[in-house]
Formats: structure tokens, C-alpha cells, sequence
């Protein structure tokens, strides 16, 4: 496009808003409600308001810069409901057609420093975007955006995440998709009333108060400079970060037990998904889930749980009473805003029996929270005590010594870091363990007060992150002070090429993936990985054969075995050594209803000679309606409460129920879906 060319396509523009135009109506440009680019938000009152079928938004905006993603209007986090916004060197109209999918209209970026308006609507079957009331884009679109409690943002998709640097007016939501010809009439500063929810103006600003100026529209709460400190600069760590609280507690009961249901990563074929289904207790990486305390004779648990229409990830808490053999009402401790599963929770207890859920998050751009119980062994109420940002999260507490908590920092790539606490309320600042590669994905756990290790893989460069291989092991005898192999050999902390002395086996040139299960100890304290190999990262039989492996060290060697086979990468079980030396695994190995999808049926292993041969001892599951999905293993498990998984269609949405079973297999019980009552007796499923 030539100078003359934009220059006059900036006329244009300014004729077709018609703000200076008499022919299509006098106005006056706008006033100009200013975002900072950094910590400026504001945040709507009564969310369900825009809980909607069909919808239109629209904003006149003026962007300082075009060169990074900044937000208009938007409703949960990225890729969820909907946002207008520019991304990528695009404007975008992003809708969340059905839970976990979604699409979007893209049209030109504006110039920078001109006003310009943008109008989205969404009808159940297509997304259209208007720009200075002309259509720019549509994309088709069939479904409905999930119900949400989710909060309506304006500038920004969450305090001090994607902030428009610049100004915003005239911002309007309808409860329809306004026609072509009403989009024409917005731009030019025109009414349409018809199914208008809210409109915020300039003018309606009054402090931190946004009135709407529709009558009885919720108004917003505009912040303009609230203290967040946001750095620019993403190189700065994201434990110096100060990021703001966007789920408060909220201590209250439910009347039952759902799963959250995820997916990740389309491939258009009869598989759908990379993975997918009922993933409360998902993943390898976030440990653990249940504890054991015989001080109570309960096993406490928490899960990734969502609503009725699974819009959302619920952080909950309950646990299972072993001498009534009931579950009470599980507590919802705070609504993560997101349906992603990679931000579930997992749970610590200390040595007073206080309990700790450590809320994680999915990369940077959400904060992580530590909240802890108000009264020991109690779930009925928890008090928030730190707020930051951490991933695949696994916090121990150590008696006489406090907490280790290995974590993943998206610094450089997916880093290990690990920190320590006396108390779970002040931490020592992160300390990088290894980073090579893209990064890496840990297992970590005690054994006992005397040492923690840790088994992981890495992604090598530039292959991408679904290519993960090799199988590294490093321990701790001294609480994080310094790090050695199995063999005891001291290691130079932080590891940075994948040659070094914690490699226990080396898959990179054999061209096979490596997915870590689960690790434990043996008798004399010597380190056992579970871990899945495979020949790439889709779904279906092409990467054959799938085998579930088991790296022993012996105590001055690795035994490396294998037999049981699976047929997808993302089955997960755990593995148990028992008193006796029998080794025990749980796991969905066996086929499912959704072959070649993650999970599948439970079946109950065991060893005799520490993984050489593997015999079923019994198939917990048949005939299921759903694969099921992340055996899990508590702390200290009790016999009669061994195990605890989800399930869930694993090639569509669909609801997902809890399960636990015994040691031997005898029942399996689903958890109620809802009772009444303050506790309930888990119904027996197998």
C-alpha cells in the first residue's frame, strides 16, 4: 500500500465512523477511558448478566502500539468463551464454541494512534467481525460458548495480563448478534437497543466507578494504576513478580463429586485429540493428590472439579473416612478461571496436620496460590497464604524439616526449579536444577525423611515439545543443598547438556519418546522410575508399540525392563512397593471404549522379581461407558483406599465421575455424583 493509499484509507475510516462527517452525522470523537499497558483492568459486576447464547460486543479503541497482544473485551482465560483482542498482528474475535474448542474472525491491525471500532458477534454458527462498521472476517463456528461464572474484563484478560496500552470507549455487550446493518450504525455512534446488556462510555466513568449508562446494566470497577508490579521485561523471574489474586476463597460445600474434562491438541482424525477426557486427577506432574493420616484414619484428597456444565476448573478438597467408610460434601476452595487440567491442585499435610493445596497454573500468564486450613485435619476452611507462580507442582513436607517443593518454572523453557519453607508461608527463592534443551517434565518423591529424588526427560531442540526423550535421575540427602546421582556422584547443579552424569538410559537416537509415570523406593532406598516408551506423540497404533518400563537401581547399576504393554502415550497408573517386595501396578492398560485414547479398563499387576515378569492380578473395570484416565497413587495409602482416577469420553466432552478401589481389587467405588446430606457412602461400581 502506497503513502496516498493509507492516507486516504485513514479518511475513510473517519468518514465511516462518522465522527467529524456531517454527511453520515456530527459527533465527537471519543472520550477516552486510558489503559497503561501494564496493570490497568477493568472488571465488570454480575457475571452471569453475560452468560449468553448468542452475543455482540463492540469498543472503539486506540492503540498506542500495535506490536503486542492487548485486550478489548473478554471473559475467562486465553482461548476461553471469548475475546476480542489483537494477537499476533491480528485483531481477533475468539469464541469458545464448545468446551475446550475453539475458533476466531481475524481481520487487519489497525494504525497505531487512530481510532477505530471493532464489533464481534457470535449466533450459535458463526463468528463475525466488523471493523469501523464494515464485515472483515467471519468464521464458522457451531455450538455454544460453555456456561460460566467467569468475570466480563475490559482492557485486559486479567489484571496485568495482555493490558491495552491506549484508550477504550463506548464499550457495549447485547445478548444477540446484532445484523450488519445495526453493526453500521454502532460505528457511527448510532442506539441499537434491542438486547443491550451494558454500555460503558467515557463519560459514564466516574473514579473507579464505570457506570453503565444502559439502565440497569452492571456497572465495572475501573483501575487505572492499582499496584500490581507487572515487569515488562519477560526475563524477569516469575517469583519477583507481584501478581494479583483472581480467585478469592470461597469455603463452601458441594453437593457432589465432578471431574473436570480436558484435551489437548486437536489431530483431525478418529483419535480427535492428542489427549483428552476425565482429568480431576491429571497429571504425572502435579503430586500428590491423597494422603493417608492414621492420626484420623482419613485419606484426604484433592481434584481438578468443574460445575454442572464443566465451564470451569474448581479447586476441591475432600477426603474419605475410613471408619464410617463415608465422604462428606467436598469443599470448593476457589474457582481457577480456566478449564485447563494442567492447573489442578495437589495437597501437603503437615506434621500438625494442618493441610496445604498448592494451586498451580499453566505457564505465566495465571497466578499460582498456597492456601492452607484454618484447624488441623478440618477441609471446612482454608485461608490464602501465598501468592505467585508456579507449574507441574510438588510439594512434600518433610518431618523435622519443613517442605521441598520441586516445581516447573516456564523460564528459558520448561525449567526444574525446587524451593524450601520451615513453615509453607516464606519460602526460600527458587533454585534451578537443570535446563537444557526445551526443558524438561519431573517426578519427584521421599523416601522417608532421608532423601528426595527425582526422574525426568527433556525436549530437545528444535524438535518441538510433543519430542521428549531420555530418562535422567538426581537425588537429595541434605534437603536441597546439593544433588547426586544414584551412584552417589555429586552433580554440578544446574544440568545444561543432556550428556551428563544423572542420564540413566539414552532413547534420543533410538528415535522413542519417553513419558514419565511415577517413582517410588524399595526397601533399601534405592530409586524405581515408571515411565511409558513409545515411537512419537499422536494417538493411534502408527506409534507402537507403547511399553510401560521400569529403571531399578540396583545399587551399582540401572535395571531397565519392560513387558506390559499400553496403546497410548498418555496411560497413567502408579506403582507400588509393598513390604513383601511385591511391586504392584494399577493402571489403565487395558483397552477401553475409546481405544488408542488415553485410559482405558484398570487392571491390578504384580512382580515378584522387581519387574522381570509381570502377571494381571485382576481387571478392576469392564464394559465401561469412558476410558479411564490417571491412576493415582496416594501418600502412605491405606489398603482401602489404594487408588483414585477419573473417567471421561475420550474423544468428545462429556461428564467425569471419581473412583477409588482397595489394594486386592475387591470393589471399585464411584464417589456420588450428588447426594443429599452432609455425607454419603461412595456407591460400589465393580
Amino acid at each position: 500500500m502506497t503513502k496516498t493509499r493509507a492516507m486516504l484509507c485513514g479518511w475513510l475510516t473517519i468518514v465511516v465512523a462518522g465522527w467529524m462527517t456531517p454527511a453520515v452525522g456530527a459527533g465527537e470523537a471519543p472520550a477516552g477511558v486510558p489503559f497503561n499497558g501494564k496493570t490497568s483492568y477493568a472488571q465488570a459486576a454480575d457475571p452471569e448478566a453475560f452468560d449468553l447464547d448468542a452475543f455482540s460486543v463492540s469498543a472503539w479503541a486506540k492503540f498506542k502500539r500495535t506490536d503486542r497482544s492487548q485486550t478489548l473485551v473478554n471473559r475467562a482465560a486465553p482461548g476461553g468463551l471469548f475475546t476480542l483482542y489483537l494477537y499476533e498482528n491480528r485483531v481477533r474475535m475468539l469464541v469458545e464454541y464448545e468446551p475446550s474448542r475453539y475458533t476466531h474472525a481475524n481481520a487487519a491491525p489497525p494504525q497505531p494512534d487512530a481510532w477505530t471500532h471493532f464489533l464481534g458477534t457470535y449466533d450459535g454458527q458463526t463468528i463475525r467481525l466488523f471493523v469501523d462498521g464494515r464485515l472483515a472476517a467471519s468464521q464458522e463456528a457451531s455450538g455454544r460458548i460453555p456456561r460460566s461464572r467467569a468475570p466480563l474484563m475490559i482492557g485486559a484478560i486479567a489484571p496485568g495480563v495482555r493490558v491495552l496500552d491506549g484508550e477504550i470507549d463506548d464499550v457495549r455487550i447485547w445478548r444477540r448478534a446484532v445484523s450488519a446493518e445495526e453493526a453500521a450504525q454502532v460505528a457511527r455512534r448510532g442506539d441499537v437497543a434491542d438486547g443491550l446488556v451494558a454500555r460503558w462510555t467515557g463519560e459514564s466513568l466516574d473514579g473507579e466507578t464505570w457506570n453503565s449508562v444502559k439502565d440497569g446494566g452492571p456497572p465495572a470497577r475501573y483501575l487505572a494504576d492499582p499496584n500490581i508490579e507487572i515487569p515488562a521485561d519477560p526475563s524477569v523471574p516469575p517469583w519477583q513478580r507481584t501478581y494479583p489474586s483472581l480467585s478469592e476463597i470461597e469455603n463452601r460445600k458441594l453437593d457432589g463429586y465432578r471431574s473436570i474434562w480436558y484435551y489437548n491438541q486437536p489431530q483431525n482424525d478418529e483419535y480427535v485429540y492428542k489427549y483428552s477426557g476425565g482429568l480431576g486427577t491429571y497429571s504425572c506432574k502435579h503430586r500428590p493428590i491423597a494422603i493417608y493420616r492414621p492420626e484420623v484414619n482419613r485419606t484426604f484428597f484433592c481434584y481438578g472439579g468443574t460445575d454442572e456444565t464443566n465451564s470451569t476448573l474448581l479447586h476441591m478438597v475432600s477426603y474419605y473416612d475410613h471408619a464410617t467408610g463415608t465422604v462428606p460434601r467436598p469443599t470448593l476452595l476457589l474457582d481457577k478461571r480456566t478449564t485447563d487440567a494442567h492447573d489442578n491442585p495437589v495437597i501437603a499435610i503437615d506434621t500438625e496436620g494442618y493441610i496445604f493445596i498448592f494451586s498451580s497454573s499453566h505457564g505465566t500468564p495465571r497466578p499460582s496460590y498456597i492456601s492452607r486450613s484454618k484447624r488441623p485435619y478440618d477441609i471446612a476452611e482454608f485461608e490464602r497464604i501465598v501468592t505467585t507462580n508456579f507449574s507441574y507442582t510438588q510439594p512434600f513436607h518433610i518431618p523435622g524439616k519443613g517442605f521441598i517443593f520441586p516445581q516447573t518454572i516456564y523460564l528459558g523453557g520448561r525449567a526444574i526449579y525446587f524451593q524450601t519453607s520451615s513453615d509453607g508461608s516464606q519460602w526460600t527463592e527458587p533454585r534451578l536444577l537443570s535446563l537444557f534443551g526445551q526443558g524438561h517434565y519431573q517426578i519427584s518423591e521421599p523416601y522417608g525423611a532421608e532423601k528426595l529424588g527425582s526422574a525426568f526427560n527433556y525436549h530437545p531442540q528444535p524438535t518441538g515439545l510433543n519430542w521428549r526423550t531420555n530418562l535422567y535421575y538426581m537425588e537429595t540427602a541434605d534437603f536441597g543443598e546439593s544433588w547426586r546421582n544414584a551412584a552417589g556422584q555429586p552433580l554440578d547443579i544446574p544440568l545444561n547438556q543432556p550428556e551428563n552424569p544423572a542420564l540413566v538410559a539414552e532413547y534420543e537416537s533410538k528415535g522413542r519418546n519417553v513419558y514419565m509415570k511415577d517413582i517410588t523406593f524399595d526397601a533399601a532406598g534405592h530409586p524405581v522410575i515408571l515411565y511409558l516408551t513409545s515411537g512419537g506423540w499422536q494417538s493411534g497404533p502408527a506409534n507402537d508399540p507403547r511399553i510401560w518400563q521400569t529403571a531399578r537401581w540396583t545399587g551399582t547399576s540401572w535395571d531397565i525392563q519392560g513387558s506390559i504393554r499400553s496403546d497410548n502415550n498418555y496411560d497413567f497408573g502408579s506403582l507400588y512397593i509393598e513390604p513383601d517386595g511385591t511391586w504392584r501396578l494399577i493402571a489403565p492398560t487395558e483397552s477401553g471404549p475409546q481405544p488408542y485414547n488415553p485410559g482405558g479398563e484398570v487392571a491390578i499387576w504384580t512382580s515378584r522379581d522387581q519387574g522381570h515378569r509381570w502377571t494381571m492380578h485382576k481387571q478392576l473395570t469392564r464394559n465401561s461407558q469412558y476410558n479411564h484416565t490417571y491412576v493415582r497413587r496416594p501418600v502412605c495409602a491405606h489398603p482401602g483406599f489404594y487408588a483414585i482416577w477419573a473417567d471421561g469420553h475420550a474423544r468428545r466432552p462429556s461428564d467425569s465421575r471419581l473412583y477409588f478401589t482397595d489394594r486386592d481389587g475387591t470393589h471399585v467405588w464411584r464417589l456420588p455424583v450428588q447426594f443429599d446430606g452432609d455425607t454419603a457412602q461412595p456407591e460400589v461400581a465393580w
